[in-house]
């Protein structure tokens, strides 16, 4: 498929067809990449998209413990001879 260049100001922008707009799920926002002199453009990352579904998964299967260990008492050296 080709898209011809269109003055924008300064700029030059593409127009994307509304089919090709939905097809890739693009919305109000888009990330573009140059790589080799090529033009890649994909839907825009949402952080932490997916977490709440995968959170409710864990937490059906039991899998939403606490992987780090809770420190142990200190030593009596600690209690004793340690000053600030």
């Amino acid at each position: 498929m080709k898209a011809a260049l269109v003055k924008i100001g300064n700029s030059r922008g593409i127009r994307l067809p509304k089919p090709v707009i939905e097809q890739c799920g693009f919305e109000n926002e888009v990330e573009m990449e140059v790589h080799h002199r090529e033009l890649v453009i994909r839907s825009a990352h949402r952080h932490r998209e997916g977490w709440d579904a995968a959170f409710a998964t864990m937490s059906e299967f039991a899998d939403d413990k606490l992987l780090d260990l809770v420190a142990e008492p200190g030593t009596a050296w600690d209690d004793e001879e340690w000053e600030w």
